[in-house]
């Protein structure tokens, strides 16, 4: 956890670390690429997570998705830990996803920490079908939880 110059722990949004994870766009409809449901990118790591950290996802969608597949954002063994599954063709440009209703320009009221622990990955799964084109880029608001707790992109 950071802490300030006092060594009290900082609780603020101001104290989370922000990391950007901007994949290639999703193409469902090449073998194993992002968006090939149950392909050998699914799920597809977003962020790497070392030891225990308190994380929240933004999800920001820059290219229009369509398919007739569904989109999640969590971890392994909690797919839909962040951003439950959503029609791909719910999430259009400009918008930010965070919760249930992307919309252009959210309040930060929605949006929720969750606790990841033991170095678990942050992965994007795709499930119904495939995602065949557009593209979201994902912002992680993080902080260590624990000495030498990190999160990274993993692209």
């Amino acid at each position: 956890m950071l802490r300030d110059d006092n060594h009290l722990p900082l609780t603020s949004l101001d104290s989370f670390d922000i990391v950007k994870c901007a994949p290639t766009a999703f193409a469902g409809g090449t073998t194993d690429a992002r968006g090939d449901e149950g392909g050998t990118g699914d799920p597809y790591t977003l962020f790497t997570v070392t030891g225990d950290v308190e994380v929240a996802i933004i999800g920001v969608c820059t290219t229009d998705c369509a398919g007739s597949g569904s989109i999640s954002v969590g971890v392994t063994g909690n797919l839909t830990l962040f951003n439950a599954a959503l029609a791909a063709t719910a999430i259009d440009v400009n918008e930010v996803w965070i919760d249930g209703t992307p919309a252009i320009g959210k309040s930060l009221d929605s949006l929720s920490f969750y606790i990841v622990g033991n170095g678990v990955d942050i992965v994007e799964d795709i499930s119904s079908d495939t995602v065949t084109s557009g593209n979201i880029y994902y912002l992680a608001l993080y902080r260590p939880l624990s000495s030498g707790s990190s999160l990274v992109s993993a692209v």
